[in-house]
């Protein structure tokens, strides 16, 4: 029995279907320096094995709620080895949120308070949000179209920070 010959090149469709997201993501995450861009070749572009691994790992990475722009913190800082090993952890698929939108996200990490807009899903239409961060790495999202109960719950919890960070 012949050793089973291992893929290292993958058209966008293949790699998108390997990785569980659309071509449109992989696209995305090349434009948001995610990924890697793949060298050009028009309908011929392919795209290798650090393409595969990064996707994964950042599947999951999502898997434990981590932003975008924290994701590429992360993947920036990891080894060859531990890319991989991140890649091939176990992914619990019942936790994994959606893909993100592949709109950019307007909202940085450094500001405080401010209104974005965030995809609710892949054909929901876009919806507008206020983002809290009530303490380091703990933030809140408050859609606008939220009801008077949720907004006062939001509001309770921003007070409860408050309240622990003057003790």
């Amino acid at each position: 029995m012949s050793p089973r010959k291992t893929q290292t090149e993958w058209k966008l469709a293949e790699l998108a279907a390997a990785t569980g997201v659309s071509p449109r993501t992989v696209r995305y995450y090349v434009q948001r320096g995610l990924l890697p861009a793949p060298p050009f070749k028009g309908p011929d572009t392919v795209y290798g094995e650090e393409h595969l691994l990064r996707l994964k790992a950042i599947r999951v990475l999502q898997a434990r709620f981590l932003p975008l722009d924290a994701i590429q913190v992360e993947l920036a800082r990891l080894s060859a080895e531990e890319l991989r090993a991140l890649a091939e952890a176990e992914l619990p698929t019942d936790l994994l949120p959606p893909p993100p939108p592949a709109a950019p996200e307007p909202i940085k990490a450094s500001e405080a308070s401010t209104a974005g807009q965030v995809a609710a899903g892949r054909q929901a239409p876009m919806a507008s949000y206020r983002r809290w961060e009530l303490a380091p790495g703990l933030e809140l999202h408050l859609a606008d179209s939220a009801d008077d109960k949720t907004r006062a719950l939001a509001e309770r919890v921003r007070a409860l920070i408050e309240q622990s960070e003057e003790r």
